[in-house]
């Protein structure tokens, strides 16, 4: 596994088996095997446990006693418990960039709006909502607030794993999300820090019901292919 100069070899094997998690490849209450996971990255079994610790932070997995890491539920309770934070956050960061904007950061604000709707006008849902939400996890300087990003940032991998649910929702729909999510940049642009925390609250609502609609037809779909395999 070859290593990246910003992160160390815990954090990446973190990404890695996070991706994993957000992508569905690991689902639900399975087992992360750290043997697996050493062998198939030729890293060390305490690298892998240095990671489970990092990942444990994301709430993509918890750690037992004795039962070692468990992928952690998705449930509706809980995309609603995320959400609600997640808009309480981002609610509080759009806001922050509103009134701390300055002029050279103009160009970059467009050139982010551009680039959204390009990814909105190709219909790639997934990169859409990670060039949203990636984006304003970046935003360090503007928001000067080292625990709101810091929890934000915590909670970015298990927004991932929701919104990855919505990847097969309609054309439509994606463009509600870009509709709502423009109204939020407009509101900034012109300084309305408290338009702009409303409208990203419109936006996260938004989202979380389409991971919520998504969220039930995986499961009815889990439910009828367990009731055809007991016959």
């Amino acid at each position: 596994m070859q290593q990246q100069e910003t992160d160390s070899l815990s954090e990446q094997i973190a990404k890695h088996i996070g991706e994993q998690i957000i992508s569905g490849e690991l689902v639900e209450g399975e087992r992360i095997q750290e043997l697996r996971i050493a062998k198939e990255l030729d890293v060390s079994r305490g690298s892998v446990r240095e990671a489970l610790l990092l990942l444990e932070r994301t709430h993509l997995i918890e750690i037992f006693p004795r039962r070692g890491a468990i992928v952690s539920e998705m449930s509706a309770q809980q995309v609603r418990a995320l959400f609600d934070t997640c808009s309480l956050l981002l609610g509080q960061i759009v806001q922050r960039i509103a009134e701390t904007w300055r002029h050279h950061e103009i160009e970059q604000l467009q050139k982010l709006m551009e680039q959204i709707e390009a990814e909105y006008r190709q219909g790639h849902t997934e990169k859409f909502y990670d060039l949203i939400f990636q984006t304003l996890a970046r935003q360090q300087d503007m928001v000067a607030n080292l625990y709101l990003m810091k929890f934000y940032q915590e909670l970015l991998p298990s927004l991932r794993r929701s919104y990855f649910l919505t990847l097969n929702t309609s054309r439509r729909e994606l463009q509600e999300s870009f509709d709502l999510f423009k109204l939020v940049i407009d509101a900034i642009l012109i300084r309305k820090s408290q338009q702009a925390s409303l409208f990203m609250d419109d936006f996260c609502r938004h989202l979380r019901n389409l991971v919520l609609e998504s969220l039930t037809r995986m499961k009815q779909i889990e439910l009828a292919w367990a009731r055809r395999s007991r016959r």
